[in-house]
């Protein structure tokens, strides 16, 4: 558990918990659950994960200097070139479960780096416009993290699309005990109100 009253501990909470939630939001999905396509733009339970994991490994390694050990495993920059989207799905070769544990993999990774530099540790993000490239370890934290809750936030309802799972995370949904289709329907009566 992180020390609360620690600023680095403080952040490095909340990183982890949005990881730990987005992975929930594919537990209990079969290879095609978790890969169908549930927007007009292809968003995907996997493909979240996979962006993400790519964008932690990105931001906690190259900005550091400090490269992930099998960069082979990650979308590297030419295969981004050759199809912008190559971070938001999972390849045949590509498994959830596989996915998942790299995840973690990069995720102890970036640990590394968040341990071993202090907050203030200068950084240097090369994809980012020349007068903004330069960071410390603290606004990256911040940058993923926020990043990260978004992507989760569309897993809630990417998930609730397939299946009417709902929740905050594991163990505490935060969800009320609540006549959801009546809530819904007035919701619709309402909004049919304005033509």
């Amino acid at each position: 558990m992180a020390d609360m009253r620690d600023p680095k501990g403080v952040l490095h909470h909340y990183l982890q918990a949005a990881r730990d939630d987005l992975i929930w939001k594919l537990d209990g999905l079969g290879e095609r659950e978790a890969r169908w396509p549930r927007t007009s733009t292809g968003n995907n339970l996997l493909g979240i994960l996979k962006h993400c994991l790519n964008v932690e490994a990105g931001y906690f390694g190259p900005t550091f200097g400090r490269e992930f050990p099998t960069p082979e495993e990650l979308v590297s920059v030419e295969m981004h070139e050759k199809d912008p989207q190559a971070d938001w799905y999972a390849e045949v070769d590509e498994t959830k479960d596989g996915l998942i544990e790299l995840y973690r993999r990069v995720a102890a990774f970036a640990d590394q780096t968040i341990e071993q530099l202090p907050l203030d540790a200068p950084g240097r993000v090369s994809w980012w416009r020349p007068d903004r490239q330069d960071v410390t370890l603290q606004r990256i934290i911040v940058h993923v993290t926020g990043d990260l809750t978004r992507h989760v936030g569309q897993a809630d309802i990417l998930r609730e699309q397939h299946d009417g799972a709902i929740g905050w995370h594991a163990g505490n949904t935060s969800v009320p005990d609540y006549d959801w289709s009546g809530y819904v329907v007035r919701l619709t009566d309402l909004a049919q109100r304005f033509g």
